[in-house]
């Protein structure tokens, strides 16, 4: 586990309420762009269809420590959107990461 001001990496899986699939996606469309304000970036955004139990969003993202972290998720702006995320996402899981490009 990273210590508290080392990089961290994060997958972050998301399911969409019924009906709301392109709603999450403007709204995380949002809140990721509040990303480099916060010394973070999206490596990889994936979307599929959520259909038999899979996630709807997919994504690993890079932010510079978890001071930036515990910033990003306190920004006001995000902040500001709580009930837009309530009414769209069912379910999140959060985990670290270790991001390998080798694929030898």
């Amino acid at each position: 586990m990273p210590n508290s001001l080392s990089p961290i990496h994060l997958c972050c899986l998301l399911w969409a309420r019924a009906d709301t699939a392109e709603a999450l996606t403007r709204y995380e469309d949002t809140v990721l762009g509040l990303l480099p304000e916060h010394r973070g970036v999206v490596l990889s955004r994936v979307v599929g269809d959520g259909h038999d139990g899979t996630p709807h969003e997919v994504q690993v993202l890079r932010i510079a420590d978890r001071d930036a972290l515990e910033a990003y998720l306190a920004d006001p702006r995000r902040v500001a959107l709580a009930d837009e995320r309530n009414r769209v996402i069912a379910r999140t899981e959060v985990f670290d990461v270790d991001v390998r490009t080798d694929t030898g």
